[in-house]
């Protein structure tokens, strides 16, 4: 099943003929601003998720475990806890702790309001797994945004 996901690709015919992903936006091949792996990404959202259930277990207390609108508060908390940061510095914690960040194709300065989108759409779990050439996920195709690495 991971072959049918890694090989969903872009429309444009660009994204078949590039030698490695992200070179359409001019982006090296490894190292620091290549494309962003799926592992790194993935441990960087789970980063993200247990810092969200630390924090509302620290507002709502332990009890709050096995009541039923915890994953609720932990989902808002885990969506402002990633939104904020992306759209101003263009990483989380969990991808500061990984060494990625998200950056605009037309790569200006700030995400900005294109986190929204792409948070929400992060959220829910199935966006980010499709992916095309570029690695980029739906999520970040709808933001127009790609995440790359900050070290090797």
């Amino acid at each position: 099943m991971a072959g049918f996901l890694d090989s969903w690709r872009a429309d444009s015919p660009s994204a078949h003929e590039q030698d490695h992903p992200g070179e359409r936006f001019g982006l090296p091949a490894e190292g620091v601003g290549a494309v962003a792996g799926f592992g790194r990404r993935l441990a960087g959202v789970t980063i993200d998720w247990l810092l969200a259930y630390v924090l509302t277990l620290a507002v709502l207390g332990l009890d709050a475990l096995g009541g039923s609108s915890v994953g609720w508060w932990v989902w808002a908390v885990w969506f402002v806890l990633t939104l904020v940061p992306t759209a101003f510095f263009g990483m989380t914690p969990g991808m500061v702790a990984v060494g990625i960040r998200v950056a605009r194709v037309d790569m200006a300065a700030m995400v900005g309001f294109r986190a929204v989108l792409r948070t929400l759409l992060l959220g829910l779990v199935i966006p980010p797994v499709i992916r095309d050439a570029d690695g980029r996920g739906w999520h970040d195709r709808a933001a127009q945004t790609i995440v790359v690495r900050t070290r090797a």
